[in-house]
């Protein structure tokens, strides 16, 4: 069925790479977590000298905020990380997959034993705080829940109750919930028990793999309403009691918020008047659909009233406006329930969800959707599984001011369709992806939403071709993710971009991908239609991306374009990006060793680019074809400015792709030939080779302003 929600196939057989005589020792990024003590910690903030309170250190995305301004999602909450604050605990940091503290915004947070504190500083008034933890599984798996005290400046004890149940999974795709298992395709290529490198893990002769294998998905976030508001200076202080279940509760950040008051939609329809109940004990999905229709009938929008409603099916949305109190305030909470038998499309449950008509049956228009949470109870992750906070097929319709968490997908739309706006939402806590334009979506937005904690893509556009390269369906067209600010994807990519007609990528904020992809990403894969048009990627930043791909076992950009499937040669426009703290590349460009002498990346321009900070190096290119580089400044550059494999033949003539030098590119790097100032792409034109599979890898220094 074409409603599969993955466009992720595992690989059955090792990556097409393979190591050429120019390989050199690989050197990991710090394999161990880092650990400083509660001093070390507080010396991060920074005292007020009045009093005994911490001024609070603001980020985002674990950056100083003066970095990206302009760029990511206008949020109202502001962030503080806790290793910036003031603890007994102990500060954990780490780069490396199936680390605790790698899956940490800023890839550090602050671990805490029964007893112990973590203390932040309010920056501004506040009624609602959001905290960002993780606590350990239960050994069996399923998860624990375990307390967490709250006070602020010494006052009322408020609790909230931790939980790992969403949390924590376990070993090759689709993942599992137990620890203990074995191998779940043992037939399936890994680099742990096939690698040529090899890697920690599994027994090479026997396949017995050392469990829990792969960890991964550790964290969750909780939201509390405070019942007061707090002015600037006042301390608000998480504390572990002495008899919490959790051995260790790590604390990654806590958001801070003013939230306004209810919302009261005075023409709307009220749902309370058709039997829905606010305080979840019973089901709410009829009264929402007798609600629906009432309000269709007159012309007028839906309005649900604070409370937690109760609803564990899909709610079906056509031509109807719903609007809550607000998504602190109004929630549709359900549990997943598994269905009698499989449904045409594969799934196996269902659970909370407002859904349009698919395609095929007419899609759905002029839906609007605003003012609430959706939270579902989805703790592993089936493909087929139509569990998305919002799916199905719309045109002319809007998505803002959500809150979704715990679902698979947030928005899984299957097109085609065109006009879709989505801006000013909160995904957090997914499954699989934050939002995919799938299938022919054409002329639509995402705008000004804030994705954390997603298990796949957060953001991406698959214009699939429908299982025909040669005569594919409807194609993606027209769209545009803008100002969207995306934290610690654990799988895959920040925003990524499978084919398509022109596409704009714009003033994002990508941060802290980890495995499997990366920051920024075009590819030429999962089947999609060619790329084409202009494919622009303006003014975004990233931070900490570049990561190694564990497969590969080398680094990735943190723009990676990938010529998998075919070519690439439409228009792609890089202007004005920020690349920061890559722990690799700034820039991949790489098809797969199969077809390394067919396909082709031709013509991709690089204007007004920084990149401040490489493990290895700015451009890495493993494929034919060329690019182009005018005012691509870079500094601190670990291997050298460039290296550039092609596709491997090593012709005497040059590199089979080439660089094109357009004036402009400034910046002193370190080169393989010695430390010192240079033009980082000047030696490398037009087509030198400067090939090492997989170089010293080092650690560049924390960004800093240009």
């Amino acid at each position: 069925m074409r409603r599969t929600d993955s466009p992720r196939p595992a690989p059955t057989s090792a990556p097409q790479y393979r190591v050429t005589p120019l390989v050199r020792a690989a050197a990991a990024l710090g394999a161990c977590t880092l650990l400083l003590t509660a001093g070390a910690a507080s010396s991060a903030a920074h005292r007020d000298s009045d009093s005994d309170s911490v001024a609070p250190v603001l980020t985002r995305a674990g950056l100083d905020p003066a970095l990206v301004e302009g760029r990511g999602a206008d949020v109202a909450f502001l962030e503080q990380e806790a290793e910036n604050s003031t603890t007994d605990g102990t500060v954990i940091s780490s780069r490396q997959a199936y680390d605790l503290a790698a899956e940490a915004s800023g890839r550090s947070a602050v671990q805490l034993e029964p007893g112990q504190f973590v203390e932040f500083t309010l920056p501004a008034e506040t009624n609602a705080i959001t905290v960002r933890y993780s606590v350990p599984d239960a050994p069996e798996g399923g998860g624990i829940t375990s307390r967490l005290n709250v006070r602020v400046d010494g006052g009322h004890l408020q609790k909230m109750d931790l939980t790992s149940e969403y949390s924590w999974l376990y070993n090759q795709y689709q993942f599992t919930n137990d620890p203990n298992a074995q191998l779940l395709h043992p037939e399936w290529w890994t680099v742990e028990c096939d690698g040529p490198l090899g890697a920690e893990g599994c027994d090479r002769e026997s396949r017995e793999i050392t469990t829990p294998f792969r960890p991964m998905h550790f964290y969750n976030e909780q939201r509390m309403l405070l019942g007061r508001t707090y002015e600037a200076g006042a301390v608000v202080r998480l504390e572990v009691p002495k008899n919490a279940t959790a051995d260790l509760t790590t604390i990654d950040l806590l958001d801070t918020e003013l939230v306004a008051p209810p919302h009261v939609e005075a023409r709307g329809v009220n749902v309370l008047h058709f039997g829905a109940d606010p305080r979840g004990k019973k089901d709410s999905a009829p009264a929402m659909d007798a609600a629906i229709a009432r309000a269709k009938s007159h012309g007028r929008p839906v309005y649900v009233p604070p409370g937690h409603y109760r609803v564990d099916r899909h709610i079906l949305v056509d031509d109807v406006t719903i609007v809550g109190a607000g998504n602190w305030y109004t929630s549709f909470e359900g549990s997943e329930v598994e269905l009698d038998e499989p449904t045409e499309d594969g799934s196996v449950h269902t659970g909370v969800g407002f859904y349009g008509r698919w395609a095929e049956d007419g899609g759905s228009s002029n839906v609007h959707l605003s003012g609430f949470a959706i939270r579902g109870d989805v703790r592993e992750r089936i493909d087929t599984d139509q569990v998305n906070g919002i799916g199905g097929a719309f045109s002319d319709s809007s998505f803002e001011d959500l809150y979704i968490q715990h679902t698979k997908v947030g928005l899984w739309l299957d097109g085609p369709m065109d006009g879709v706006t989505i801006r000013d939402n909160i995904i957090v806590d997914q499954i699989a992806d934050g939002i995919n334009f799938h299938l022919g979506v054409t002329n639509s937005e995402a705008s000004n939403n804030f994705f954390r904690n997603t298990g796949d893509d957060a953001m991406a556009m698959w214009s699939d071709a429908g299982g025909d390269l040669d005569d594919p369906g409807p194609q993606n067209e027209g769209n545009t993710f803008r100002n969207n600010t995306v934290q610690t994807p654990t799988l895959a990519n920040g925003i990524a971009i499978y084919g398509g007609k022109d596409i704009t990528v714009e003033r994002n904020l990508v941060a802290d991908p980890l495995r499997e992809g990366s920051a920024l990403h075009a590819g030429a894969r999962f089947g999609a239609t060619a790329f084409d048009g202009t494919i622009a990627f303006t003014d975004n930043t990233t931070v900490r991306g570049g990561v190694e791909d564990l497969n590969w076992q080398f680094g990735l950009g943190s723009l990676w374009i990938y010529a998998l499937d075919q070519s690439i040669d439409a228009d792609i426009q890089v202007t004005g990006d920020h690349y920061l703290d890559s722990a690799y590349n700034a820039i991949l460009l790489i098809t797969d060793w199969e077809h390394k002498d067919a396909n082709v990346i031709e013509g991709v321009s690089f204007r007004d680019v920084r990149v401040d900070g490489t493990g290895t190096s700015v451009v890495s290119a493993r494929v034919r074809g060329s690019a182009s580089f005018e005012n691509v400044d870079a500094r601190n550059v670990g291997w050298a400015g460039v290296n550039n494999c092609g596709a491997f033949g090593f012709p005497a003539a040059g590199s089979e792709f080439s660089l094109e030098d357009l004036g402009g590119n400034d910046g002193a790097t370190i080169t393989p030939w010695g430390d010192g100032p240079a033009n980082w792409l000047g030696r490398y034109t037009p087509n030198v080779i400067s090939c090492n599979d997989r170089p010293e890898v080092v650690p560049p220094p924390a960004p800093s302003a240009w």
